[in-house]
Protein backbone atom coordinates (compact mmCIF):
# COMPACT_ATOMS: atom_id res chain seq x y z
CA UNK A 1 0.00 0.00 0.00
CA UNK A 2 1.54 3.20 -1.01
CA UNK A 3 2.50 6.14 1.48
CA UNK A 4 -0.74 8.22 0.72
CA UNK A 5 -3.44 5.09 0.92
CA UNK A 6 -2.10 4.82 4.83
CA UNK A 7 -1.93 9.07 5.06
CA UNK A 8 -5.83 8.97 3.95
CA UNK A 9 -6.66 5.84 6.00
CA UNK A 10 -5.29 7.29 9.42
CA UNK A 11 -7.06 10.78 8.08
CA UNK A 12 -10.43 9.24 7.90
CA UNK A 13 -10.61 6.79 10.73
CA UNK A 14 -9.34 10.23 12.60
CA UNK A 15 -11.50 11.99 11.61
CA UNK A 16 -14.43 9.39 12.27
CA UNK A 17 -13.73 9.54 15.89
CA UNK A 18 -13.61 13.21 16.35
CA UNK A 19 -16.79 14.01 14.69
CA UNK A 20 -18.38 10.66 15.91
CA UNK A 21 -21.94 12.24 17.60
CA UNK A 22 -22.05 10.03 20.49
CA UNK A 23 -25.17 10.87 21.38
CA UNK A 24 -26.82 8.82 19.01
CA UNK A 25 -25.60 5.42 20.88
CA UNK A 26 -28.49 4.36 22.40
CA UNK A 27 -26.20 2.27 25.29
CA UNK A 28 -23.57 2.54 27.76
CA UNK A 29 -21.15 0.01 28.72
CA UNK A 30 -17.27 -0.84 28.14
CA UNK A 31 -17.86 -0.09 24.24
CA UNK A 32 -19.55 3.04 24.69
CA UNK A 33 -16.59 3.96 26.99
CA UNK A 34 -14.24 2.98 24.89
CA UNK A 35 -15.34 5.11 21.85
CA UNK A 36 -15.70 8.35 24.12
CA UNK A 37 -12.16 7.92 25.20
CA UNK A 38 -11.01 7.84 21.66
CA UNK A 39 -12.88 10.34 20.77
CA UNK A 40 -11.41 12.44 23.84
CA UNK A 41 -8.04 11.56 22.76
CA UNK A 42 -8.67 12.84 19.36
CA UNK A 43 -9.86 16.08 20.39
CA UNK A 44 -7.16 16.83 23.04
CA UNK A 45 -4.26 15.08 22.39
CA UNK A 46 -3.81 14.72 18.25
CA UNK A 47 -3.26 17.63 16.61
CA UNK A 48 -1.76 19.59 19.36
CA UNK A 49 0.25 16.87 21.06
CA UNK A 50 1.20 14.00 18.81
CA UNK A 51 1.73 15.67 15.78
CA UNK A 52 4.14 18.08 17.15
CA UNK A 53 5.76 15.90 19.17
CA UNK A 54 5.91 13.19 15.87
CA UNK A 55 8.31 16.02 13.92
CA UNK A 56 10.31 16.04 16.95
CA UNK A 57 11.14 12.95 17.09
CA UNK A 58 11.56 12.83 13.87
CA UNK A 59 14.01 15.51 13.66
CA UNK A 60 15.70 13.85 16.77
CA UNK A 61 16.10 10.99 14.39
CA UNK A 62 17.26 12.53 11.33
CA UNK A 63 19.58 15.50 13.24
CA UNK A 64 21.42 13.86 15.98
CA UNK A 65 23.16 10.85 14.68
CA UNK A 66 23.01 7.60 16.66
CA UNK A 67 26.21 6.44 15.52
CA UNK A 68 27.51 9.19 17.26
CA UNK A 69 25.66 7.99 20.46
CA UNK A 70 26.75 4.90 20.34
CA UNK A 71 30.35 5.27 19.93
CA UNK A 72 30.30 7.08 23.40
CA UNK A 73 29.43 3.67 24.76
CA UNK A 74 33.12 1.92 23.37
CA UNK A 75 35.45 0.27 25.87
CA UNK A 76 37.72 3.76 25.17
CA UNK A 77 35.45 6.07 26.29
CA UNK A 78 35.29 8.38 29.35
CA UNK A 79 33.23 6.37 31.65
CA UNK A 80 31.96 10.02 33.00
CA UNK A 81 30.53 10.18 28.86
CA UNK A 82 29.46 6.85 29.03
CA UNK A 83 27.00 6.60 31.61
CA UNK A 84 25.73 10.42 30.47
CA UNK A 85 25.30 9.74 27.44
CA UNK A 86 23.53 5.94 27.98
CA UNK A 87 21.17 7.58 30.57
CA UNK A 88 19.91 10.19 27.72
CA UNK A 89 20.11 8.01 24.36
CA UNK A 90 16.22 7.31 24.57
CA UNK A 91 15.53 10.96 23.79
CA UNK A 92 17.51 10.23 20.89
CA UNK A 93 16.70 6.09 19.84
CA UNK A 94 13.37 6.39 20.54
CA UNK A 95 12.60 2.60 20.43
CA UNK A 96 11.04 0.09 22.71
CA UNK A 97 12.01 -2.53 24.92
CA UNK A 98 12.52 -4.97 22.08
CA UNK A 99 13.79 -2.69 19.54
CA UNK A 100 16.66 -1.84 21.81
CA UNK A 101 17.58 -5.09 22.31
CA UNK A 102 20.00 -5.49 18.83
CA UNK A 103 21.54 -2.15 19.66
CA UNK A 104 22.45 -3.84 23.33
CA UNK A 105 23.97 -7.09 22.01
CA UNK A 106 26.03 -5.02 19.36
CA UNK A 107 27.40 -2.68 21.95
CA UNK A 108 28.46 -5.10 24.46
CA UNK A 109 29.37 -7.68 22.40
CA UNK A 110 31.53 -4.83 20.90
CA UNK A 111 33.09 -3.40 23.38
CA UNK A 112 31.01 -1.55 25.78
CA UNK A 113 31.28 -2.41 29.57
CA UNK A 114 28.64 -3.97 31.43
CA UNK A 115 27.63 -0.81 33.24
CA UNK A 116 27.41 1.78 30.51
CA UNK A 117 25.50 -1.29 28.04
CA UNK A 118 22.99 -1.82 30.80
CA UNK A 119 21.87 1.77 31.55
CA UNK A 120 21.80 2.21 28.03
CA UNK A 121 19.69 -0.85 27.55
CA UNK A 122 17.06 0.89 30.36
CA UNK A 123 17.48 4.25 29.04
CA UNK A 124 17.05 3.44 25.15
CA UNK A 125 13.09 2.50 25.80
CA UNK A 126 12.20 4.29 28.79
CA UNK A 127 13.07 8.22 28.11
CA UNK A 128 11.44 8.04 24.29
CA UNK A 129 10.44 11.22 23.76
CA UNK A 130 7.01 10.73 22.52
CA UNK A 131 5.60 9.20 25.42
CA UNK A 132 7.61 11.80 28.09
CA UNK A 133 5.23 14.24 26.29
CA UNK A 134 2.12 12.05 25.94
CA UNK A 135 2.55 11.53 29.78
CA UNK A 136 2.68 14.86 30.88
CA UNK A 137 0.03 15.79 28.81
CA UNK A 138 -2.25 13.48 29.72
CA UNK A 139 -1.46 12.29 33.56
CA UNK A 140 0.14 15.57 34.66
CA UNK A 141 3.33 17.35 34.04
CA UNK A 142 4.51 15.84 37.64
CA UNK A 143 4.23 12.58 36.66
CA UNK A 144 5.70 13.23 32.99
CA UNK A 145 8.52 15.05 34.95
CA UNK A 146 8.95 12.47 37.57
CA UNK A 147 8.63 9.86 35.23
CA UNK A 148 11.78 11.30 32.94
CA UNK A 149 13.91 12.45 35.84
CA UNK A 150 13.58 8.75 37.26
CA UNK A 151 14.36 7.26 34.11
CA UNK A 152 17.39 9.12 33.84
CA UNK A 153 18.60 8.44 37.56
CA UNK A 154 17.04 5.04 37.33
CA UNK A 155 19.85 4.06 34.11
CA UNK A 156 22.90 5.27 35.78
CA UNK A 157 22.40 3.79 39.09
CA UNK A 158 21.53 0.32 37.62
CA UNK A 159 24.36 0.56 35.29
CA UNK A 160 26.57 1.51 38.14
CA UNK A 161 25.13 -1.53 40.38
CA UNK A 162 25.89 -3.83 37.23
CA UNK A 163 29.26 -2.49 37.01
CA UNK A 164 30.11 -3.24 40.63
CA UNK A 165 28.57 -6.21 41.24
CA UNK A 166 30.24 -8.07 38.20
CA UNK A 167 33.42 -5.94 38.38
CA UNK A 168 35.92 -8.69 39.27
CA UNK A 169 34.07 -11.17 35.88
CA UNK A 170 34.61 -7.82 33.85
CA UNK A 171 38.29 -7.30 34.22
CA UNK A 172 38.57 -11.25 33.53
CA UNK A 173 36.79 -11.17 30.30
CA UNK A 174 39.26 -11.19 27.30
CA UNK A 175 39.56 -8.00 25.47
CA UNK A 176 37.77 -7.10 22.26
CA UNK A 177 37.70 -5.06 19.70
CA UNK A 178 36.02 -1.34 19.92
CA UNK A 179 33.81 0.38 18.31
CA UNK A 180 34.88 2.14 14.75
CA UNK A 181 31.58 3.94 14.54
CA UNK A 182 31.69 7.59 13.45
CA UNK A 183 28.99 9.65 12.60
CA UNK A 184 28.26 11.78 9.54
CA UNK A 185 30.27 15.50 9.55
CA UNK A 186 27.73 18.25 10.36
CA UNK A 187 27.49 21.04 8.44
CA UNK A 188 25.18 23.29 10.32
CA UNK A 189 26.45 24.88 13.48
CA UNK A 190 25.02 23.36 17.05
CA UNK A 191 23.44 26.70 17.85
CA UNK A 192 21.12 26.37 14.74
CA UNK A 193 20.10 22.95 15.69
CA UNK A 194 19.60 23.90 19.05
CA UNK A 195 17.53 27.03 18.21
CA UNK A 196 15.55 24.52 15.71
CA UNK A 197 14.63 21.91 18.13
CA UNK A 198 13.87 24.96 20.78
CA UNK A 199 11.33 26.90 18.55
CA UNK A 200 9.68 23.23 17.93
CA UNK A 201 9.39 22.52 21.31
CA UNK A 202 8.45 25.89 22.31
CA UNK A 203 4.95 25.14 19.94
CA UNK A 204 4.55 22.35 21.55
CA UNK A 205 4.49 23.14 24.81
CA UNK A 206 2.58 26.65 24.55
CA UNK A 207 0.00 25.24 21.96
CA UNK A 208 -0.83 22.93 24.91
CA UNK A 209 -0.59 25.76 27.83
CA UNK A 210 -3.22 25.05 30.04
CA UNK A 211 -5.82 27.38 31.42
CA UNK A 212 -4.62 28.12 35.13
CA UNK A 213 -7.03 26.68 37.91
CA UNK A 214 -8.00 29.88 39.64
CA UNK A 215 -8.49 33.20 37.68
CA UNK A 216 -5.80 35.19 39.52
CA UNK A 217 -3.70 37.43 37.06
CA UNK A 218 -0.14 36.17 37.02
CA UNK A 219 2.32 34.79 34.59
CA UNK A 220 0.63 31.28 33.97
CA UNK A 221 -2.82 33.11 33.08
CA UNK A 222 -0.33 35.81 31.09
CA UNK A 223 0.94 33.36 28.55
CA UNK A 224 -2.36 31.25 28.54
CA UNK A 225 -4.26 34.30 27.49
CA UNK A 226 -1.79 34.96 24.88
CA UNK A 227 -0.99 31.04 24.15
CA UNK A 228 -2.10 31.53 20.08
CA UNK A 229 0.39 35.06 19.64
CA UNK A 230 3.26 33.30 21.00
CA UNK A 231 2.50 29.52 19.12
CA UNK A 232 1.75 31.48 15.72
CA UNK A 233 5.53 33.68 16.63
CA UNK A 234 7.23 30.32 17.52
CA UNK A 235 6.03 28.64 14.19
CA UNK A 236 7.08 31.93 11.64
CA UNK A 237 10.36 31.95 13.49
CA UNK A 238 10.58 28.13 12.99
CA UNK A 239 9.24 28.18 8.82
CA UNK A 240 11.86 30.66 8.14
CA UNK A 241 14.90 29.01 9.81
CA UNK A 242 13.60 25.84 7.68
CA UNK A 243 13.82 28.14 4.46
CA UNK A 244 17.50 29.56 5.15
CA UNK A 245 19.54 27.08 7.17
CA UNK A 246 18.02 23.30 5.66
CA UNK A 247 18.57 21.82 2.38
CA UNK A 248 15.76 20.20 0.72
CA UNK A 249 16.24 16.84 1.38
CA UNK A 250 17.21 17.28 4.76
CA UNK A 251 13.49 18.76 4.92
CA UNK A 252 12.32 15.71 3.12
CA UNK A 253 14.27 13.29 5.74
CA UNK A 254 12.86 14.76 8.17
CA UNK A 255 9.13 14.55 7.00
CA UNK A 256 9.37 11.12 6.16
CA UNK A 257 10.99 10.12 9.74
CA UNK A 258 8.22 12.32 11.39
CA UNK A 259 5.78 10.10 9.33
CA UNK A 260 7.28 6.94 9.92
CA UNK A 261 6.51 7.66 13.60
CA UNK A 262 3.29 8.77 13.07
CA UNK A 263 1.90 5.57 11.05
CA UNK A 264 4.00 3.12 13.46
CA UNK A 265 2.32 4.40 16.68
CA UNK A 266 -1.03 5.81 15.71
CA UNK A 267 -2.69 2.66 14.77
CA UNK A 268 -0.97 0.97 18.25
CA UNK A 269 -2.19 4.13 19.93
CA UNK A 270 -5.49 3.68 18.98
CA UNK A 271 -5.80 -0.17 19.77
CA UNK A 272 -4.14 0.86 23.29
CA UNK A 273 -6.88 3.68 24.08
CA UNK A 274 -10.18 1.35 22.67
CA UNK A 275 -8.67 -1.49 24.90
CA UNK A 276 -7.77 0.66 28.24
CA UNK A 277 -11.58 1.94 27.11
CA UNK A 278 -13.49 -1.16 27.32
CA UNK A 279 -11.60 -3.03 29.71
CA UNK A 280 -10.90 0.49 32.48
CA UNK A 281 -13.45 2.89 31.27
CA UNK A 282 -13.18 6.35 31.74
CA UNK A 283 -12.19 8.04 34.98
CA UNK A 284 -15.62 8.29 36.66
CA UNK A 285 -17.10 5.53 34.50
CA UNK A 286 -16.80 1.50 34.93
CA UNK A 287 -15.45 -0.93 32.33
CA UNK A 288 -15.45 -4.86 31.91
CA UNK A 289 -12.68 -4.93 35.14
CA UNK A 290 -14.37 -3.00 38.44
CA UNK A 291 -13.00 -0.38 39.77
CA UNK A 292 -12.76 -1.99 43.41
CA UNK A 293 -10.11 -4.61 41.57
CA UNK A 294 -7.87 -1.91 40.82
CA UNK A 295 -8.23 -0.20 44.42
CA UNK A 296 -7.33 -3.24 46.60
CA UNK A 297 -4.55 -4.16 44.14
CA UNK A 298 -2.61 -0.83 43.53
CA UNK A 299 -4.61 1.88 45.37
CA UNK A 300 -3.30 3.86 47.83
CA UNK A 301 0.80 3.98 48.51
CA UNK A 302 1.57 0.94 50.29
CA UNK A 303 4.68 -1.47 49.55
CA UNK A 304 2.71 -3.76 48.30
CA UNK A 305 0.78 -1.84 45.85
CA UNK A 306 3.93 -0.37 44.33
CA UNK A 307 6.04 -3.78 43.92
CA UNK A 308 2.93 -5.24 42.35
CA UNK A 309 2.72 -2.64 39.83
CA UNK A 310 6.71 -2.90 39.37
CA UNK A 311 6.32 -6.30 39.07
CA UNK A 312 3.35 -5.94 36.31
CA UNK A 313 4.94 -3.82 34.56
CA UNK A 314 8.12 -5.75 34.29
CA UNK A 315 6.21 -8.59 32.96
CA UNK A 316 3.85 -7.08 30.37
CA UNK A 317 4.89 -5.61 26.86
CA UNK A 318 3.80 -2.24 26.39
CA UNK A 319 3.44 -1.00 22.31
CA UNK A 320 4.78 2.37 22.34
CA UNK A 321 2.77 5.13 23.99
CA UNK A 322 0.00 2.67 25.28
CA UNK A 323 0.85 2.26 28.19
CA UNK A 324 -0.40 6.29 28.71
CA UNK A 325 -4.24 5.62 27.94
CA UNK A 326 -3.66 2.37 29.98
CA UNK A 327 -2.22 3.86 33.10
CA UNK A 328 -5.18 6.70 32.66
CA UNK A 329 -7.82 3.85 33.04
CA UNK A 330 -5.88 2.32 35.85
CA UNK A 331 -5.48 5.62 37.73
CA UNK A 332 -9.44 6.53 37.12
CA UNK A 333 -10.12 3.01 38.52
CA UNK A 334 -8.57 3.34 41.85
CA UNK A 335 -4.72 3.19 41.16
CA UNK A 336 -2.49 5.45 43.66
CA UNK A 337 -0.04 8.03 41.86
CA UNK A 338 3.17 5.86 43.47
CA UNK A 339 1.96 2.42 41.82
CA UNK A 340 1.72 4.63 38.64
CA UNK A 341 5.06 5.72 38.57
CA UNK A 342 6.50 2.38 39.32
CA UNK A 343 4.61 0.75 36.11
CA UNK A 344 5.91 3.68 34.13
CA UNK A 345 9.56 3.21 35.46
CA UNK A 346 9.89 -0.76 34.64
CA UNK A 347 6.93 -1.36 32.65
CA UNK A 348 8.75 0.27 28.90
CA UNK A 349 11.87 -0.89 29.73
CA UNK A 350 11.32 -4.78 30.85
CA UNK A 351 8.72 -7.43 29.41
CA UNK A 352 9.20 -10.90 29.62
CA UNK A 353 9.87 -11.23 25.39
CA UNK A 354 12.94 -8.72 26.54
CA UNK A 355 13.56 -10.31 29.30
CA UNK A 356 14.52 -13.76 26.98
CA UNK A 357 16.52 -11.87 25.03
CA UNK A 358 18.67 -10.22 27.17
CA UNK A 359 19.35 -13.72 28.41
CA UNK A 360 20.81 -14.85 26.01
CA UNK A 361 23.28 -11.58 25.66
CA UNK A 362 24.09 -11.58 29.86
CA UNK A 363 23.67 -15.06 31.16
CA UNK A 364 20.82 -15.89 33.66
CA UNK A 365 22.43 -14.66 36.86
CA UNK A 366 22.97 -10.76 35.31
CA UNK A 367 19.47 -10.59 33.96
CA UNK A 368 17.93 -12.09 36.85
CA UNK A 369 20.37 -9.21 38.66
CA UNK A 370 19.27 -6.55 36.22
CA UNK A 371 15.32 -7.02 36.52
CA UNK A 372 15.75 -7.43 40.33
CA UNK A 373 17.43 -3.37 40.27
CA UNK A 374 14.64 -2.54 38.03
CA UNK A 375 11.82 -3.93 40.19
CA UNK A 376 13.76 -2.53 43.41
CA UNK A 377 14.38 0.26 42.69
CA UNK A 378 10.74 0.95 40.35
CA UNK A 379 9.50 0.30 43.64
CA UNK A 380 11.11 2.75 46.08
CA UNK A 381 10.53 5.31 43.58
CA UNK A 382 6.74 4.48 43.64
CA UNK A 383 6.67 4.84 47.88
CA UNK A 384 8.67 7.83 47.54
CA UNK A 385 6.65 9.62 44.50
CA UNK A 386 3.39 8.84 46.40
CA UNK A 387 4.59 10.10 49.41
CA UNK A 388 5.78 13.47 48.18
CA UNK A 389 2.57 13.99 45.95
Amino acid sequence: MKEWKIFFLLAVVFLIFYFFPLSIIPFGGPLFEALALVQWYAREHVLLCLVPAFFIAGAISVFLSQESVIKYLGPDANKFLSYGVASVSGTILAVCSCTVLPLFSGIYKRGAGLGPATAFLYSGPAINVLAIILTARVLGWQLGLARAVGAVVFSIVIGLFMHLIFLKEEKELPATPGFQLTGPADERPLWKNTLYFIAMVGILVFANWGKPASSDTGLWTLIFQNKWWITGALLIILIIMLIRWFQKDELKDWTISSWGFAKQIMPLLLLGVLAAGILLGRPGHEGLIPSGWIHDLVGGNSLFANFFASIVGAFMYFATLTEVPILEGLIGAGMGKGPALALLLAGPALSLPNMLVIRGVLGTKRTLIFVSLVVIMATISGLTYGYLF
